[in-house]
């Protein structure tokens, strides 16, 4: 028989094992001095005896820094996507915009945006109870300099006299609101357009007509800051009715202030049964619902945006349970001297699915501060029009850090279980 004892010295900053021996037999003494060499190779990836199982858990999960640094990027790619697509979920279903917009409906042709409603229908529902205002909207699409698209920008005739009493969240000085009204060639520009154009009061800019037979020369009298940035012009639609007489009491659309929320579903039903049976019918809905018209354009977007983030947290599961999978079946005869040290069935599990997860958080950091710069870049671009708030909220920060650190731990699970289990003896044989 054999007696070995242990002393753990530190020397220097380094952990050692001094061994002393009393043998019996020189198969004995070949069986303690086998376990003595791996008992140093496990005190030597311990740089002190003072290393916490943190330390341990971040130093082992980035042990092979080509696969962990390949593993992280793979993962921050996945939830850079996840980020981008929960941003555009937000924003298209999410997001209630302002205070202002929940009360604001639009009325447009039942059949299509490309017929007009006479303008006389702005009477009629200004008289309905619930509306506070009604101010006609109509879409030029002229071409300003050029057709490149960054030169693209949205145009709108309106009454100035009411526009400032419909669209209250869009704030511009009362000077110019007034300077607006006294001129039928006036113009009033978004801040972001203004800033990449130049434009300032009392600029001449020219829109070149494509729907409408005519040019508007248009002066700058008002600068104005909305929020989202609609990147859009406002002139007066007096100006295009007296010029095409087709277009001489009409109207693209109607935009409506209730007095409150609660008086948004009254209203838009009392304005189409009004018009039911008139050669013009209407389809009135809020401003939210209408925006949301655009997007069903494309189709399907909410099960396309489901699909694409399915797949995602998939690829990503994927790839995390690869690399754990490799990274423990390498690990056999470490879990094997683990356990020789004292450490239990769930200590062994407890720092794989750690160092899992810690894999997987940092992949989803760097994926979620990538999507936000993504997301900032895409929505300050010249060409970039949107009526909808595109940002990456906290709330998606850690709903995407969430998901990462849920993947890690689901990857991890089962060959961290089976590492677990593994018998001292037959990990100590393990030769891979």
């Amino acid at each position: 028989m054999a007696a070995v004892t242990f002393t753990i010295a530190n020397q220097d900053g380094n952990a050692q094992i001094q061994p002393s021996c009393r043998w019996e037999g020189a198969s004995t003494m070949l069986l303690a001095l086998g376990r003595i060499h791996l008992l140093l190779a496990a005190a030597g990836s311990l740089r002190s005896t003072s290393m916490t199982l943190t330390r341990f858990v971040t130093k082992n999960a980035f042990r092979n820094k080509r696969r962990s640094t390949l593993t992280v990027l793979s993962i921050a790619f996945s939830l850079l996507l996840l980020t981008l697509m929960m941003t555009i979920w937000r924003a298209f279903y999410l997001d209630q915009g302002s205070a202002e917009s929940s009360e604001r409906l639009v009325t447009r042709h039942r059949v299509s945006l490309t017929f007009s409603l006479p303008g006389f229908y702005r009477e009629k529902i200004r008289a309905i109870p619930g509306v506070v205002s009604v101010v006609p909207v109509s879409w030029f699409g002229g071409i300003y300099k050029d057709q490149k698209p960054e030169n693209f920008f949205a145009q709108f005739g309106t009454d100035p006299e009411e526009f400032f009493k419909t669209f209250r969240d869009m704030q511009m000085p009362e000077d110019q609101a007034k300077a607006w009204q006294r001129d039928r060639q006036g113009v009033i520009v978004n801040d972001t357009l203004a800033a990449k154009y130049g434009w300032k009061l009392g600029d001449r800019i020219v829109l070149q007509g494509t729907i409408y037979p005519v040019n508007l020369e248009l002066n700058v009298r008002g600068i104005f800051h909305s929020v989202p940035d609609n990147k859009s012009v406002y002139f007066n639609s007096k100006y295009v009715e007296e010029a095409v007489p087709f277009f001489k009491g009409q109207a693209g659309t109607f935009s409506i202030l209730a007095a409150s929320p609660s008086d948004v579903g009254k209203v838009a039903s009392t304005v189409d049964d009004m018009f039911r049976n008139s050669p013009q019918p209407t389809k009135t809905e809020s401003e939210k619902a209408f925006q949301l018209s655009f997007v069903a354009m494309m189709g399907n977007v909410k099960a396309f945006i489901l699909s694409i983030c399915s797949a995602v947290v998939f690829a990503t599961l994927l790839v995390s349970a690869n690399t754990m999978a490799m990274s423990i079946r390498e690990r056999t005869r470490e879990v094997a001297v683990l356990k020789t040290l004292g450490f239990t069935r769930q200590g062994v599990l407890g720092l794989f699915v750690s160092e899992a997860v810690a894999l997987s958080l940092a992949g989803g950091l760097v994926g979620a501060s990538l999507g936000w710069f993504l997301v900032y870049g895409i929505t300050h671009s010249p060409q970039f029009i949107s009526f909808f708030p595109m940002k990456v909220t906290p709330a998606i920060w850690l709903v995407a850090l969430f998901t990462s650190g849920v993947v890690g731990l689901l990857s991890s699970a089962v060959p961290s279980y089976h590492a677990s289990q593994i018998n001292i003896v037959d990990g100590l044989r393990h030769i891979g």
